[in-house]
């Protein structure tokens, strides 16, 4: 007998009392890569020492639904003027009414159809998107058998169990197994739309493949860690963050639209031949290589002006090295676009604390909102 969400999050207590990505692409193929009533928060999810996989999946699968989009003309896969058909991925419930998937599963579609568990059909319409964070949320006009699902404040420990339910290859109520393999991943701009990285993913070895993305990747207590977007080779996976979706999605089902920091510069890590050429002690930091013109960073940071030589590869010199953004230590990379992600929004004055000509100082940037992709 499938137990209900409510029943199943019941027993995972009492258990824990008692033990103290990837998407079908718009051609066909595979991608690439506080609102009232929204479903509640959990601060860290129940760690099962014996997971019953069977409990997880029955209590989790009726909240997940295979998402359709169509178009009115799809001459380029019908080699006619017929419409039909266009994308396909996964989605799950995020409150009594919104579904939650990806943007790049939604595309700009005419219609939208989600298929639930028990093979019926919801019609659903778009609510917003936001390409930046590959994240969409539509409305459904009707209903799924299951519960809206519960979204981590805090990401889990690498190690922790988790299964990905989804429709990947159109086979709904699909699931695949694994762990979190890593956190504070970035899913670099080749594989994220609209030319920026998405910061703060989680990185899994669960399988993911092409219809899987908009997918939860829930822990064994059916709470939501991530939502598979993509996949960078066999057992790599990756998910936005359950902390980016609690920033975007909000703001999606209240305005339908999210407004991303954007600080206007780029940026490489510091790594063993950048601080030989830049006489820098370590490689700590994020080299600043160029600032864009007018950006919110011209005439605050400073972008490279020269090169040299070092071990017969060309260096970039001359530029800011970012080591702190209001005094969280910015160590890579993934440390900036993090803060910038999470702890940020446009119109913030942040105190960006720079390595510049071997002598630590501290600029204040009053950041912008990212144009549109």
């Amino acid at each position: 007998m499938r137990r209900t969400r409510r029943e199943f999050l019941g027993l995972s207590a009492a258990i824990a009392g008692a033990s103290a990505a990837g998407c079908l692409g718009q051609s066909g193929g595979p991608a690439s890569d506080g609102v009232s009533g929204a479903s509640p928060q959990v601060d860290a999810p129940v760690t099962v020492d014996d997971p019953d996989y069977v409990a997880v999946y029955d209590a989790v699968v009726p909240s997940v639904a295979r998402v359709q989009t169509y178009v009115e003309s799809r001459d380029t896969v019908f080699g006619s003027e017929e419409g039909g058909p266009a994308g396909q991925g996964s989605g799950f419930l995020y409150d009594e009414s919104h579904l939650v998937t990806n943007d790049h599963v939604i595309g700009d579609p005419d219609a939208i159809r989600v298929r639930a568990t028990d093979e019926t059909w919801v019609n659903a319409s778009l609510v917003g998107r936001d390409p930046y964070s590959d994240l969409a949320v539509v409305e459904l006009d009707g209903q799924l058998p299951g519960d809206p699902l519960p979204v981590v404040r805090e990401l889990p420990p690498v190690g922790t169990r988790v299964l990905v339910v989804g429709a990947p290859l159109g086979l709904s109520g699909s699931a695949t197994q694994g762990i979190v393999s890593g956190r504070d991943r970035t899913i670099p701009a080749s594989t994220a739309p609209g030319r920026f990285s998405i910061a703060d993913a989680i990185q899994t070895d669960a399988a993911l493949n092409p219809g899987n993305s908009g997918g939860p990747i829930v822990t064994l207590d059916g709470t939501v860690v991530g939502v598979a977007t993509a996949t960078r080779g066999d057992n790599v996976g990756f998910g936005v963050s359950a902390r980016l979706v609690n920033e975007v999605v909000p703001s999606l089902i209240e305005t339908g639209e999210y407004d991303h920091s954007y600080m206007g510069v780029s940026v490489a890590p510091v790594d063993p031949l950048i601080a030989a050429g830049n006489d820098l002690p370590d490689t700590s930091g994020v080299y600043v290589a160029d600032v864009v013109p007018g950006g919110p960073a011209d005439g605050a940071l400073r972008g490279s002006d020269g090169e040299t030589t070092v071990d017969g590869a060309t260096v970039p010199t001359g530029g800011d090295v970012i080591v702190a953004l209001d005094d969280a230590a910015v160590a890579d990379n993934p440390d900036l676009s993090q803060y910038l992600a999470l702890e940020t929004t446009p119109g913030d004055t942040v105190a960006v604390t720079v390595v510049r000509g071997g002598d630590e100082e501290t600029v204040d940037v009053t950041l912008g909102e990212r144009p549109e992709p």
